[in-house]
């Protein structure tokens, strides 16, 4: 009978608890999708105008797509290390945005927020890398499932620490910029010891696809539970005692997932593992010396995917052996490739000269830009059109950033197991819905910001869920962490142009004509007010994502072929 002590050792190495705590890690880590919220703060305390404050979304972009030192250090240093580095990071990058907002230090420079911002946002990249690596370890055979949710709970994330700092009903406003420093600071902190690698792969069992189902209940459950949230808190005016109860049961909702390492380790008696000995090793060993041999592709056919691993490797060994004896005896020419071919290994700088990689790193620019830049500018936005409760929308935005990730996901890998078509169609679907409701915004149509909210949201997420797919399937897995970084350089680089010239630029030129008649005294900020604030900017935004479409088509036209090599012979 197994002891409590053994069981509590159990529970600790259990890779649903890892996973779990990662799932913590990342419901505070979306720190970047709570600029819309603290934006506002920041251009009224400071003085700032659109512009001003759109450097510093600039710097909040660049910040969170720079994650090349994070992924660095996490194939040399311990995973909580670089947590702990992500922590310290938000923790005096916000706090002193805070500490400068709320005029305890003096007025700091632009450029000195800039910094402070960059290093705070930064932060996040450090968590995704702890939580994702360690998810991908631990659950090797579901890497789908696992990214998909974590992501998802990083878009999740603003809405969470929005109701927090609702919860606890602080004096002012600038008290939403040291939720963004401490909040993430506690939590992280309480569990980076347990995210890690702890052999997941041993860990296989029978009741794993009820688990990931669970998991996906509760994660819709939690949307749908802030959703009704943030309406309630729209439609009425609710007391403290009614804010407290709703955001502690959302915490409640937050930590439910812990019931299923616990029920695992505690109250069942399944098989640790799937897997004897012998097979055991053989996986080990397999993934160590996978086989990828592209010269003999043509040789095998759909029959070979039914056989076991042993039996594969055994075919491919001897059709290896023919081919060299045949080219020995000048029976067959082998052609050395100047270059790996579409669902191959790439590095960075082979995949950066192919037409493929290019079309989906401009069409992000594009796209992906777009929804930053109205993400970004979402409280300026609500503003403009009157509403005094601009972070309800900001955190509805995430939400939907969450249930894009995650249909995004789903919806992309039915496209290519069903009908082996290539998985870029989605995002060329989701950049026409995109193109769509920047229109109806553009035209000043009733309740376009709802839409807009909703739309961009779930768009906009569905991009992270597609885009980094795809990118594997055409560009391999071999260098895909030095793949995923560049593409994530698409979103500042179109926010960059989109939201720092274009959308700050038209606000401030509209602001200053309806100002012309009432002139600022210097402690005003510069304000627009009305729909033509931003109508201008998300009907160029519009075409904008329109043409992001016809780029992803091409990538499509130029796919077909590899995808349904890669997936043809799994169609239903």
């Amino acid at each position: 009978m197994t002891t409590i002590p053994e069981k509590a050792k159990a529970f600790v190495n259990n890779r649903w608890l890892v996973f779990v705590a990662s799932m913590w890690v990342q419901s505070c880590s979306g720190i970047g999708y709570m600029y819309g919220s603290i934006s506002p703060v920041i251009k009224s305390t400071m003085g700032y105008n659109q512009r001003q404050t759109a450097i510093l979304g600039v710097a909040k972009d660049i910040g969170d797509a720079i994650g090349f030192i994070a992924g660095s250090l996490s194939e040399v240093a311990p995973i909580w290390v670089v947590l702990l580095i992500g922590v310290a990071q938000n923790f005096f990058g916000y706090g002193l945005v805070w500490l400068t907002v709320n005029q305890t230090l003096p007025h700091l420079p632009l450029w000195v927020l800039c910094v402070c911002i960059f290093v705070g946002t930064n932060g996040e990249t450090y968590f995704n890398t702890g939580a994702l690596i360690s998810g991908v370890q631990n659950f090797p055979k579901s890497r789908g499932p696992v990214v998909g949710i974590l992501k998802g709970f990083a878009g999740l994330s603003g809405a969470i620490l929005t109701q927090i700092y609702t919860m606890f009903n602080f004096p002012d406003e600038a008290s939403i910029i040291f939720v963004v420093a401490v909040g993430p600071t506690i939590v992280i902190t309480a569990v980076m010891f347990l995210v890690r690698p702890v052999g997941g792969h041993r860990q296989a069992r029978q009741s794993d696809s009820t688990s990931f189902l669970a998991l996906y209940g509760v994660c819709l459950i939690l949307a749908a539970y802030l959703l009704a949230v943030l309406i309630l808190q729209d439609l009425v005016e609710l007391n403290q005692t009614i804010l407290t109860t709703l955001t502690i049961g959302l915490v409640i909702l937050v930590l439910l997932p812990v019931v299923i390492p616990v029920t695992l380790v505690f109250f069942t008696h399944e098989p640790e593992s799937l897997l004897n000995e012998e097979e055991k090793q053989e996986f080990v060993e397999h993934g160590k010396t996978e086989v990828i041999l592209s010269e003999v592709e043509d040789e095998t056919s759909s029959l070979v995917d039914s056989l076991s691993s042993k039996e594969r490797e055994k075919r491919i060994a001897r059709l290896q052996a023919r081919l060299v004896q045949a080219a020995a005896d000048g029976a067959v020419k082998v052609n050395k490739k100047r270059g790996p071919r579409r669902g191959e290994d790439f590095t960075l700088m082979q995949a950066l000269v192919k037409a493929d990689f290019l079309l989906m790193f401009f069409s992000l620019v594009l796209a992906s830009g777009s929804g930053l830049t109205i993400i970004d500018n979402l409280g300026q936005m609500c503003q403009s059109l009157g509403y005094e409760k601009p972070h309800i929308f900001v955190s509805m935005i995430s939400i939907w950033n969450f249930l894009g990730r995650v249909a995004g996901g789903y919806f992309s890998e039915l496209v290519v197991r069903k009908y082996a078509y290539p998985r870029p169609v989605a995002m060329a679907a989701v950049q026409v819905v995109m193109s769509c409701s920047l229109f109806y915004y553009a035209i000043g149509a009733p309740g376009a910001i709802y839409i807009v909210s909703v739309v961009m949201g779930s768009c906009y997420g569905a991009h992270w869920a597609i885009v980094p797919s795809a990118a594997s399937e055409l560009f391999g897995l071999k260098s895909f962490g030095a793949l995923y970084n560049f593409l994530t350089l698409a979103s500042p680089t179109g926010s960059l142009i989109f939201s720092g010239v274009i959308a700050s630029g038209i606000y401030d030129y509209e602001a200053k004509i309806q100002n012309d008649s009432n002139p600022l005294t210097d402690s005003d900020a510069l304000t627009c007010y009305g729909t033509i604030c931003y109508s201008i900017t998300c009907g160029i935004l519009s075409v904008l994502c329109l043409t992001a479409f016809f780029l992803s088509m091409t990538v499509v036209y130029r796919t077909k072929r590899v995808y349904a090599q890669l997936y043809g012979s799994q169609r239903s």
